[in-house]
């Protein structure tokens, strides 16, 4: 490591065991909440009939019996699901800890500045306004419209000489989250009943819906952002010594800067289009792994994006199986568990630490 290199890549050798520690056991917390969401339910499914119902679907033999609303329940409804609630994950992690190495700010939540809701708003007004342009893909192409022009809207008013104002940002976030609010309100006033049922579904958030063309229509947005948002890591860290730095360390800061907006809009706006509003999982995963692995965005990109996938396919199994047989909209999971996680990370580390 050069005596150039950012602070966030000359961690010492403890952290650096920390994060290869994290690296090797997320993939597997992953893979543990994945059997468990699959085989849980009003009809029971053990590993074995999950892998016996995955081996006959090749046409390789099976080495445990099942019935076929088993595999039914599999196939159709959980593995759908489940998968939806690993890419929605994944993308909001990433993006969350690229936004908040972007905007030097750990409130800088896709959320809190509006992507979300800007998301929500024009995948609101397609539905009411009935647009179809692009087949079954119109909904995510619409929800990322909305979220990469609040995106570049945002970018533009905190825009000071050159350098991003992160008042003006969080401000300007909020003041689009409001109006993104009012245009979604208005579009549920001149809904339809069934447009609005299905308006109801972006603001609460939900991986009921979730279905394979859905899954299939969602995914190469969601996973471009995801997996190539890692590729902009030593940027980041060297943004993280400011914009100046960064520049004379070679790195192209604007156009970085919009690679990295371009990309998390792509993500939080097909996640919101499939799965809806879903809050504080950008927010929480980040400020947690940094205190894991330390503030190197080589791992914190990767590893927020394998915990973001993992929080949310549990939170979705908590939110299918706690009031049985009714189902909280996951957004409220999320919110009940990430909002005490983030007032007790603010008490444990002190605000300077943030």
């Amino acid at each position: 490591m050069t005596a150039a290199a950012p602070a966030a890549e000359r961690a010492a050798p403890g952290v650096r065991r920390h994060a290869v520690t994290v690296l090797l056991v997320l993939p597997a917390a992953l893979l543990g909440a994945v059997v468990l969401a699959v085989g849980s339910g009003a009809v029971p499914i053990s590993p074995a009939q999950v892998l016996s119902i995955l081996l006959s679907l090749l046409g390789l033999p099976a080495p445990a019996t099942f019935d076929a609303q088993q595999a039914a329940v599999l196939t159709g409804i959980r593995l759908p699901r489940v998968a939806l609630g690993a890419l929605v994950g994944a993308g909001l992690g990433a993006a969350g800890a690229a936004m908040q190495g972007l905007f030097r700010n750990p409130l800088a939540d896709p959320g809190l500045l509006g992507l979300s809701a800007g998301a929500g708003l024009a995948a609101a007004a397609s539905v009411v306004l009935g647009f179809t342009a692009f087949g079954a893909y119109s909904l995510p192409a619409a929800a990322f419209a909305g979220s990469l022009g609040c995106t570049g809207l945002i970018s533009v008013l905190a825009q000071r000489r050159g350098r991003v104002d992160v008042t003006t940002m969080l401000l300007a976030g909020i003041a689009i989250n409001a109006l993104c609010g009012a245009g979604t309100g208005l579009m549920t006033f001149l809904a339809t009943d069934e447009q609005l049922r299905t308006i109801t579904f972006w603001q609460l958030g939900s991986l009921g819906g979730a279905t394979w063309p859905g899954v299939l229509s969602a995914a190469p947005l969601v996973l471009a952002g995801a997996a190539l948002l890692p590729l902009t890591a030593r940027a980041l860290n060297a943004l993280t010594l400011g914009e100046a730095q960064a520049a004379h360390l070679g790195v192209a800061v604007t156009r970085t800067k919009w690679l990295i907006i371009t990309l998390v809009a792509l993500s939080v706006g097909a996640g919101v289009a499939v799965a809806g509003t879903i809050g504080f999982v950008g927010l929480v995963v980040p400020h947690l792994l940094r205190l894991l692995t330390g503030p190197d965005h080589r791992t914190l990109l990767p590893a927020s994006a394998l915990l973001g996938a993992t929080l949310l396919v549990l939170a979705d199994l908590m939110a299918r199986t706690v009031v049985t047989p009714a189902e909280l909209p996951i957004g409220i999971i999320t919110a009940l568990l990430g909002a005490p996680f983030f007032l007790f990370l603010l008490r444990r580390t002190g605000r300077s630490a943030l």
